[in-house]
């Protein structure tokens, strides 16, 4: 096995704050009625109700999918007109509408807005971060060899990590309308907060063995 050369290792990061570029909201609206498959966008009424609210909004139908249906039988019979809850993910591209959409589920009395999550230009930043990682690497590996007198002549081993970090964000239940009028008029419905712009820090991290001239005596 051939020995180790002489090597410099050289650790370097990179960390920015990268805003949310889109955001996926899910939903769970409350129907009356059973339906399932694509039946259930178009005839479960409650769910038809805010698919028709969100397309005159401006959110495009593509973006609007049913991800599941609980249904709801108190007498344990698969009837067709048994209620359900049907879960809905919607896809928001742009941040701004947000407070909108929001307004938007508060008006629909059987429309809870369960989480956001936040969705990030990952891929592009990563690339970035992880070019200036190197390029700082690479001019500390410079300045160190000078000192210590030897030449940088190539890389040995080279590895990096991504660090994703997210601050956690608080839930959020929309209240009906008429709770909501009443909290405003009266100040006894309780605010409920949640961030409608949101970031995360990303860092790259990476780990450099330069291969070296011998070290002068």
């Amino acid at each position: 096995m051939d020995a180790k050369p002489d090597t410099l290792k050289i650790t370097a990061s990179q960390r920015e704050e990268i805003p949310a570029s889109h955001a996926d909201l899910f939903v769970t609206v409350r129907g009356s009625s059973l339906m399932s498959g694509s039946e259930a966008m178009r005839k479960a009424k409650e769910v038809s109700q805010l698919v028709d609210e969100l397309v005159r909004f401006g959110i495009s139908a593509e973006n609007i999918h049913l991800q599941g249906i609980h249904m709801e039988a108190s007498s344990g019979a698969l009837l067709k007109s048994s209620s359900a809850s049907y879960r809905l993910r919607i896809r928001c591209e742009k941040l701004d509408q947000i407070p909108d959409l929001l307004d938007i589920l508060g008006l629909q009395k059987n429309a809870s807005l369960e989480r956001i999550a936040w969705k990030y230009p990952d891929q592009a930043a990563r690339e970035r971060l992880l070019e200036a990682a190197i390029k700082n690497a690479k001019e500390r590996a410079e300045k160190v060899a000078a000192s210590l007198g030897v030449k940088l002549l190539g890389i040995y081993q080279f590895s990096e990590n991504t660090f994703d970090e997210e601050m956690p964000f608080p839930q959020f239940q929309a209240a009906a309308p008429q709770k909501r009028a009443l909290g405003m008029a009266a100040g006894a419905e309780p605010s409920l907060g949640m961030d409608i712009q949101h970031s995360k820090a990303l860092q790259v991290n990476v780990e450099i063995e330069y291969r070296v001239s011998d070290f002068k005596s």
